[in-house]
C-alpha cells in the first residue's frame, strides 16, 4: 500500500453525482456486467491519451514500455481490480471527473432516468461519461489509486457510494490508474454474478472489449499458477474483413466509442486504396444525444494513423451538420505527430472528409428508399441538424435536399420528400410553396394558407429554427424555386380586378398613410378567403422569427416594415371601405385600421407592440356592438 504523505480529506459528491450514485446502487438496470466494459474502456482511453501525449510532448517523463490493461481477481478478498499504466490523473482530475459530473444536461438525464422503466434505464446510462459510477452496482466500496504521467505524487480516492468520498495524496503510486472494487456477495437472482470468476470475466471481455487495441490481461491472485492471460484479440474491427465481423461486434464497438447503450441505426464501412489509403468504420446512432444542439457538443469521429490513436472529436473529418456520426478513420500516410491546426489544412484529410460526407449522405439516401421506417427514425432524431448543411455545405446541397423530409399540408402526420412534393405539383405550378412558423398548429391556422388550401396547392410546413435560415439561402430543387406563401405577391389566378382596385384605391392610400409607422404598404390580397387581413413580407425581407433571432444574438437591425393585405370580400373590410367613403374624417376609422393590423399580427403568431391598447380597442368596439 502506498505511503501517506498528507491527511485524508473527506468531500461530498456534487448533488447530481450523489443522485446518480443512488440510482446506480438501487438497480437501474439488470445487466450489471457492463461495469467491467466501462472500466476497461476507461483504461483503454487512458492508454490512448498517454500515447498521444508522448507524441506531443517529447520531454514528458512517462513509462511507455509494455502498455496494457490488467484485471486482477482475488476470490479470497472478494476484489476485482482494473489497472492500466496510461496517462493517469492528478488530484484536480480526480475531483472534477469523479467527484462531480461536469457534463451538460445532467439534470435532464437524471429526470429521464427516474422516469424510465426496465431496459429504458440502461439506454440512458453512458451518455454523460458516468460509466465509472456503474462500479457501485456490484461493489460496496471502490478504491482508486492513480498518478498522472510525469507527476511526482499520486492520489488515492475511496468511497462507499453514500454521498461522500475520501481523497489523499500518496508518494509512491505507479503511473496510471487502478480501480479496485470490493465486491458485493454474489446473488444470481439479482443478476449479481461472481466477478472473481475467470470464466465470467473472460466472457464479459470477449463480448464487450475484444476489439480493444491494447492487451487486456487477466490474472487470478492467490494461486501458484495464476499466470497472466491475454483475453482479448486486439484486432481492430475496421481492419478485419466484413465477413469476419458480426453485427453484435460492430454494435459493441459502437457502444465503446460512443458511450451509448443502444445499438446503432446503421453501420458504414469504407476502404480507400491508391494515392493515399485509409479505412473508416462509421455509425449512424439510433437516437440523438442530449447535447446535439449545445455549443460545446463534441463530434464523434476518432482519428488513428497506422492503428495508433491520434485524437477523438476530430472536427476536420466530419462537418458540423453531421456531428452525430460516430466512428473511426485510420489513415496510412499522415504524420503521427499531426496537430489539429495541421489537419485543417491537410489536403488528404480534406479529401477524406469529402468522401465521408458523400458516403454518409448516400447511405441515408439508400435508407430512405429501401428502409423507410429506419429512415423515419433517423430523420426524426437528426433531421434538424442535417438541415444545417443546406447553409453550411453548398457543395452537397442537392444531396441534402434529396434526403430531407418536411411536414406538409398533404398529410396530417406523414412527412414528404421534395421529390414526392414535385411529383404532386399542379400543371403550371412553378414554385415549391412553404410557410415557416413556431408550430404546425400556428401554420395551419395562418390566413396565408387560405387561398392555397382552397385551390388545392400543397404547402410545406417548416417549424424548425434552421428552416428560417436555409429557406432564404436555397434557391430551389429540381428546377423549381422555393416560395414563401407569406412573402411577395402570389399569383393563384384570382388577382383583384381593375374595377376592384379602383374601388379600394382611396382606402388603401389612406390606410398606408395612417399605418405608415408600422407597415410598408396596404394592398388588396389574393391569398385570403375567410380572414379580413394578413401581414406579408417582400421577397427579400427577414421573417419576424429570423429578425427576432438576430436581435436575440445582439445584432443591430433596422426596423423591418411589412405589407398589410386586405381581403376585399370580407365584411369588415367592405364595411370599412364604405364608412371611409361616407365619413373620411371619422377618427374611429383609424382605430379600425389598427385592429385589422393587430388581428393580422396575432393570426400569424406575431407580437403586438402595444397589447393593452389593442385590448382596449377590442373591448370598446364590443361594448358599442351590444
Amino acid at each position: 500500500m502506498a505511503e501517506e504523505t498528507a491527511q485524508v480529506e473527506t468531500l461530498e459528491f456534487q448533488s447530481e453525482a450523489r443522485q446518480l450514485l443512488q440510482l446506480m446502487i438501487h438497480s437501474i438496470y439488470s445487466n450489471k456486467d457492463i461495469f467491467l466494459r466501462e472500466l476497461v474502456s476507461n483504461a483503454s482511453d487512458a492508454l490512448d491519451k498517454l500515447r498521444l501525449e508522448t507524441y506531443r510532448d517529447k520531454d514528458l517523463r512517462a513509462e511507455t514500455d509494455n502498455l496494457h490493461i490488467e484485471i486482477l481477481l482475488d476470490a479470497e478478498a472478494r476484489t476485482l481490480t482494473v489497472r492500466d499504466n496510461g496517462i493517469g490523473m492528478n488530484r484536480d482530475d480526480v475531483v472534477n471527473l469523479i467527484g462531480t459530473i461536469a457534463k451538460s444536461g445532467t439534470a435532464e438525464f437524471l429526470r429521464k432516468l427516474k422516469e424510465s422503466k426496465d431496459s429504458a434505464g440502461q439506454d440512458l446510462i453512458g451518455q454523460f461519461g458516468v460509466g465509472f459510477y456503474s462500479s457501485f452496482m456490484v461493489a460496496d466500496k471502490v478504491t482508486l489509486l492513480t498518478r498522472r504521467a510525469g507527476a511526482e505524487e499520486g492520489v488515492r480516492w475511496e468511497s462507499e457510494g453514500e454521498g461522500t468520498y475520501t481523497i489523499e495524496t500518496v508518494a509512491d503510486a505507479p503511473q496510471g490508474t487502478s480501480v479496485t472494487l470490493h465486491l458485493k456477495p454474489a446473488d444470481d437472482e439479482d443478476h449479481l454474478f461472481d466477478y472473481t470468476s475467470p470464466l465470467k470475466v473472460r466472457e464479459i471481455v470477449k463480448r464487450y472489449s475484444d476489439f480493444i487495441t491494447w492487451p487486456v490481461q487477466m490474472v487470478k491472485l492467490g494461486e501458484e499458477d495464476g499466470a497472466l492471460e491475454t483475453v482479448n484479440s486486439m484486432k481492430a474491427l475496421w481492419a478485419r474483413s466484413k465477413d469476419e465481423v458480426s453485427d453484435e461486434e460492430y454494435h459493441e464497438f459502437y457502444k465503446h466509442i460512443s458511450h451509448d447503450w443502444t445499438d446503432p441505426l446503421e453501420t458504414v464501412r469504407m476502404q480507400a486504396e491508391g494515392t493515399f489509403e485509409y479505412q473508416a468504420l462509421l455509425f449512424l446512432p439510433s437516437r440523438a444525444p442530449m447535447d446535439l444542439f449545445l455549443r460545446d457538443a463534441k463530434r464523434g469521429v476518432q482519428l488513428y494513423v497506422k492503428r495508433v490513436f491520434i485524437m477523438d472529436d476530430c472536427e476536420a473529418l466530419m462537418p458540423n451538420y453531421l456531428r452525430f456520426v460516430k466512428g473511426v478513420v485510420d489513415a496510412q500516410d499522415l504524420s503521427l505527430n499531426v496537430s489539429r491546426e495541421i489537419l485543417q489544412q491537410d489536403r488528404q484529410i480534406r479529401a477524406i472528409r469529402r468522401r465521408l460526407e458523400k458516403k454518409v449522405l448516400s447511405t441515408v439516401k439508400t435508407m430512405m428508399t429501401e428502409e423507410p421506417e429506419k429512415y423515419a427514425t433517423f430523420w426524426a432524431e437528426f433531421g434538424r441538424a442535417v438541415k444545417e448543411g443546406l447553409i453550411d455545405d453548398p457543395e452537397n446541397r442537392e444531396q441534402i435536399l434529396e434526403i430531407s423530409s418536411f411536414d406538409s399540408t398533404h398529410h396530417a402526420q406523414k412527412p414528404t420528400s421534395l421529390r414526392d412534393y414535385v411529383s404532386r405539383m399542379k400543371d403550371g405550378q412553378e414554385h415549391i410553396y412553404y410557410l415557416t412558423g413556431d408550430s404546425r398548429t400556428v401554420i395551419e391556422n395562418s390566413p396565408h394558407l387560405e387561398a392555397f388550401r382552397a385551390k388545392g396547392y400543397e404547402v410545406l410546413i417548416l417549424t424548425d429554427p434552421v428552416d428560417e435560415m436555409w429557406s432564404d439561402a436555397v434557391s430551389g430543387f429540381d428546377g423549381k424555386t422555393f416560395q414563401s406563401v407569406a412573402k411577395g405577391e402570389v399569383d393563384l389566378g384570382d388577382e383583384a380586378s381593375d374595377e376592384k382596385k379602383a374601388e379600394y384605391a382611396d382606402l388603401l392610400k389612406w390606410m398606408s398613410a395612417t399605418l405608415s409607422d408600422t407597415v410598408k404598404e396596404v394592398r388588396l390580397s389574393s391569398r385570403l378567403t375567410t380572414s379580413p387581413s394578413c401581414i406579408v413580407g417582400d421577397a427579400g425581407d427577414l421573417t419576424p422569427t429570423l429578425e427576432k433571432m438576430y436581435r436575440a444574438m445582439g445584432q443591430e437591425l433596422p426596423p423591418v416594415k411589412r405589407v398589410l393585405e386586405l381581403n376585399p370580400e370580407h365584411a369588415l373590410v367592405t364595411g370599412l371601405r364604405k364608412a371611409f367613403a361616407e365619413h373620411p374624417e371619422d377618427t374611429s376609422l383609424a382605430e379600425t385600421a389598427e385592429l385589422l393590423h393587430g388581428m393580422a399580427l396575432l393570426a400569424e403568431g406575431g407580437e403586438l407592440s402595444d397589447p393593452s391598447r389593442f385590448l382596449s380597442l377590442v373591448a370598446d368596439r364590443a361594448a358599442k356592438a351590444l
